[in-house]
C-alpha cells in the first residue's frame, strides 16, 4: 500500500534520501532543506533539472562535500547538458569529461547514464559500466538506480562504491530481462 506522510514532519538528517524522482516543481522547495540536512542524498531528474539555474542549491550541494555528506547525482546526457551549460552533444562527445568535470564541480559522485553509463568522482578514475541495454532508456528506469542506489547508501557503503555497484547491478538486470517480455 501506499503510505504517504508530509515531508515537512520528516527530519531528514539520519535520513538517505532519493529526491527527484516525480514530483515536477514541487522538488525545489524542498531541496534546500534536503541539500542542508539529509545524512545521505541521490539526486535524479527533477531535483537535477532544479540545479541549474539556482546558485544557492549548486552552493549547497558543493558544501555537503566539506561536511562529509555523502551526494550521488544520476544525469542523463540532457540533465547533464544543462548543470554544465552546454548542448547534449558536447557531454555525448566527451561522455568522461562531462562525468568527471561535473563531479569535480559540485563535489560528488555522478552517474552520468546512457549506454556505458560513466561513474565518476572527484580524486577517483572514472569508470564505465558494460552492462544494460536499450530496455534501460524506457520512463522510470532511471527513478529505480536511483532507489537502487539510495538503499546502497543506506546500507553504508560509500558513495563511489553504491553508484558503481549498482549502476552494474541495474544494466545486468536489464541484460538478463527475457526478450519477449516488453
Amino acid at each position: 500500500e501506499l503510505m504517504l506522510r508530509d515531508i515537512a514532519a520528516i527530519d531528514p538528517k539520519d535520513m538517505t534520501v532519493a529526491c527527484g524522482c516525480g514530483g515536477g516543481d514541487a522538488v525545489r522547495a524542498h531541496l534546500p532543506r534536503l541539500l542542508s540536512t539529509a545524512a545521505r542524498l541521490v539526486l535524479d531528474a527533477d531535483a537535477l533539472n532544479a540545479l541549474p539555474t539556482d546558485i544557492q542549491l549548486q552552493g549547497q550541494l558543493r558544501a555537503r562535500a566539506a561536511r562529509g555528506l555523502p551526494s550521488v547525482l544520476t544525469p542523463h546526457p540532457l540533465e547533464a547538458a544543462r548543470l554544465l551549460g552546454v548542448g547534449s552533444a558536447q557531454i555525448q562527445s566527451d561522455r568522461i569529461g562531462a562525468a568527471q568535470q561535473l563531479a569535480d564541480g559540485y563535489q560528488c559522485v555522478v552517474a552520468l547514464k546512457g549506454s556505458g553509463t560513466v561513474v565518476a568522482a572527484p580524486g577517483c578514475i572514472p569508470r564505465i559500466n558494460p552492462t544494460g541495454n536499450a530496455r534501460l532508456a524506457t520512463a522510470g528506469t532511471g527513478d529505480v538506480l536511483a532507489g537502487m542506489v539510495g538503499a546502497a547508501l543506506a546500507s553504508g557503503m560509500p558513495a563511489f562504491e553504491a553508484a558503481w555497484t549498482m549502476v552494474y547491478r541495474h544494466g545486468a538486470a536489464a541484460d538478463r530481462w527475457p526478450a519477449d517480455i516488453a
